[in-house]
């Protein structure tokens, strides 16, 4: 007979394990939903010897959820007598031989609802009855929810999105549904909490998250993609610099900076788009067939000549495009005074004046007109 001493621990368990009694197993495990697992376990036990009927009681073995006492429904058991839970009747078993020490647990089509923890029991006989409190399975079913909308997205075109958790494998039950993200924030609140929602993404919108998340049995799951929306080319910009001179000049204001006369001219023309548009520089004002005189955002005047001219920057993507104008005007004007130095000498005043610039987009079309006069010492 066992001592009466033991047999508090023996029935219940200890959060430090009793001398001769350990457990091996995995400890933290993850399985997607609807998948199986197997998760490895051994046991052991205390052998006396002086108590042969002690051993030759059959061994059962019994898995429990964490908050069930082993009175409760077990998960999985060999011992014919003991109940065990519909919810897990036929996908939770034993795998090994008891007698071998092996706790090893089967689980098939895992569901949400078996994320938990768990822990094993050992009975032998009336006295000896064992609770592994020590070591306990942490299982983690995961899954997630799936966004499909038409790819790719486009500026301004109305796309329908829907958000879908497939658990087949899992009894029905309601699912609750919401939207993120910054391509919502126009959006009314009460439009973000079903399965479906129709978008008309923007711009700004590129390159952002959108979140669809899915509450099941007070289990949250979540889907996040990046939004990779299509537009034409915008804001398109130019800028001016000069050889051997470091800064350089963004064309929206007009101003004035002091430069030598013969100075060689860079223009550069960017645009924001997705994709990536071709930019060109022509000569003039193009045709949709004109041969650009630059395939790239960068023009190289090597020396501004007298006289008037233009050029035109554009900018290409399969949504549309974007182009800018300017006419150049490079005149020699008077002295600055009536004076006359050898300083002076061949040293006159070089105007450049941005007589006219148009840019033109998706549905509106902006003129204006910049001055630029630089001046030679």
């Amino acid at each position: 007979m066992v001592p009466l001493l033991l047999l508090p621990l023996l029935w219940g368990g200890s959060v430090q394990e009793m001398a001769g009694y350990g457990l091996e197993v995995q400890e933290s495990v993850a399985v997607k939903a609807c998948m199986d697992v197997r998760v490895t376990c051994s046991f052991s036990y205390p052998w006396n010897s002086g108590y042969p009927w002690y051993y030759s009681a059959e061994l059962f073995t019994y898995w429990f959820r964490e908050k069930d006492q082993h009175t409760n429904d077990a998960v999985a058991t060999n011992d014919p007598s003991k109940r065990v839970k519909p919810e897990t009747r036929g996908r939770f078993s034993l795998l090994g031989d008891p007698s071998n020490n092996d706790c090893s647990l089967s689980i098939r089509q895992a569901r949400l609802s078996d994320s938990g923890v768990y822990y094993f029991r050992v009975e032998r006989g009336r006295d000896m009855r064992y609770s592994y409190r020590d070591k306990k399975l942490n299982l983690q079913v995961t899954g997630k929810p799936d966004i499909h909308f038409l790819e790719p997205l486009e500026s301004g075109r109305p796309t329908k999105l829907t958000c879908t958790l497939s658990l087949a494998c899992d009894e029905p039950h309601p699912l609750l549904f919401s939207w993120a993200g910054d391509a919502l924030d126009a959006m009314k609140p009460d439009t973000l909490h079903s399965s479906e929602l129709t978008l008309t993404p923007r711009p700004q919108d590129h390159g952002t998250n959108l979140t669809c998340r899915v509450t099941f049995q007070q289990v949250t799951l979540e889907r996040t993609v990046l939004l990779n929306v299509s537009y034409a080319p915008r804001n398109l910009r130019m800028s001016l610099s000069f050889r051997n001179v470091t800064a350089h000049k963004i064309l929206q204001n007009t101003a004035s900076i002091l430069i030598s006369e013969g100075q060689a001219l860079q223009l550069l023309c960017v645009a924001d788009s997705n994709p990536s548009a071709q930019l060109s520089w022509f000569q003039g004002s193009p045709t949709l067939e004109a041969t650009p005189i630059s395939s790239t955002g960068v023009l190289e005047i090597p020396q501004v000549p007298a006289g008037d001219g233009e050029v035109t920057c554009r900018a290409q993507n399969p949504l549309g495009s974007q182009q800018v104008s300017f006419s150049l005007s490079v005149q020699k004007g008077p002295p600055p005074c009536s004076c006359e130095t050898e300083e002076q000498q061949g040293s006159w005043p070089l105007v450049l004046t941005l007589i006219r610039g148009a840019l033109m987009g998706a549905g509106f079309l902006l003129t204006y007109g910049l001055t630029w006069t630089y001046y030679t010492r």
